[in-house]
């Protein structure tokens, strides 16, 4: 259908009550398999990449392998970068051609969070880029951030924080954590609703990998718009070739193994999807 931003399916998303799903990818496979997920259900999709994602093959490279992609595809496909490091990363991404940016002043303080925040969504609204930013500390590690000591998203600051920075989605802490949990997570659900309450922008939920269907789902009606996923199509694909070779240890082919780590990533891209709700919103 399109190469589009964020900002026309997160507002569609809003008025209908349900949840993007962004997933995480992290070479030409995944991309394919996710965008034959999107087109098996009718639905859109925001592909994301984290900073370490970009240092192993570069802005351009992700740019044109995801656009090629999406302007081929029938649902409407975003580029998005995932937890932008720092301005620097954010302008680079949105000169190269990224549709939507994730600045993550989060290990700042709230007024220095403020400033990033509103300078890299300054820029990116004179290009009619969508940006998202993060509010609290979501545990775990994503990339070379990594939280020990996680901070729930303050419903004042928040009503602050947007208000102050223009931003056009928000990421918010609510007892997620990046990469595998050791147990099941324990998530701060009313203080989400008092969030969706008090800010006029769609939430974005982080971490969402290994936390149960059911939660997920109670968290998009309590306001939450986007649902990032990572962690778990990383480990969909990489299981889908240790399959492949455990089978035929001889194979030599990449073509072979690598089409079995994309099926096994679209499966699991699918039941995201109908997680989020978005099958047939495209």
């Amino acid at each position: 259908m399109a190469f589009v931003t964020s900002q026309d399916m997160l507002i569609k998303a809003d008025q209908q009550g349900y949840a993007v799903g962004a997933f995480n990818v992290e070479n030409m496979e995944m991309v394919m398999a996710v965008i034959r997920a999107c087109e098996e259900l009718n639905a859109p999709a925001m592909l994301q990449t984290t900073p370490s994602t970009i240092g192993y093959a570069g802005l351009p490279l992700f740019v044109a392998n995801v656009k090629t992609c999406a302007e081929a595809a029938k649902v409407p496909i975003c580029l998005h970068l995932d937890h932008g490091s720092s301005y620097d990363l954010a302008m680079q991404a949105l000169r190269q051609g990224y549709s939507s940016i994730m600045i993550d002043g989060s290990k700042l303080s709230l007024e220095e969070n403020i400033l990033l925040s509103a300078r890299v969504a300054d820029a990116c609204r004179a290009n009619n880029i969508p940006v998202e930013a993060e509010l609290g500390k979501v545990g775990g590690k994503e990339d070379d951030l990594e939280v020990s000591d996680p901070g729930y998203t303050d419903p004042e600051d928040a009503v602050r924080f947007v208000r102050e920075t223009g931003v056009t989605s928000l990421a918010v802490a609510i007892g997620t954590a990046h990469g595998i949990y050791k147990g099941e997570p324990r998530l701060d659900i009313n203080r989400l609703s008092e969030i969706d309450q008090v800010v006029d922008i769609p939430l974005v939920l982080h971490g969402a990998s290994g936390v149960p269907d059911e939660t997920v789902k109670e968290c998009i009606r309590r306001g939450i718009r986007k649902v990032n996923f990572a962690t778990e199509l990383r480990i969909a694909y990489s299981d889908g070739i240790k399959e492949y070779l455990s089978e035929d240890p001889s194979v030599f082919d990449p073509k072979k193994y690598g089409r079995r780590g994309m099926e096994k990533v679209t499966e699991l891209v699918k039941q995201k999807i109908l997680v989020c709700g978005s099958e047939n919103k495209a």
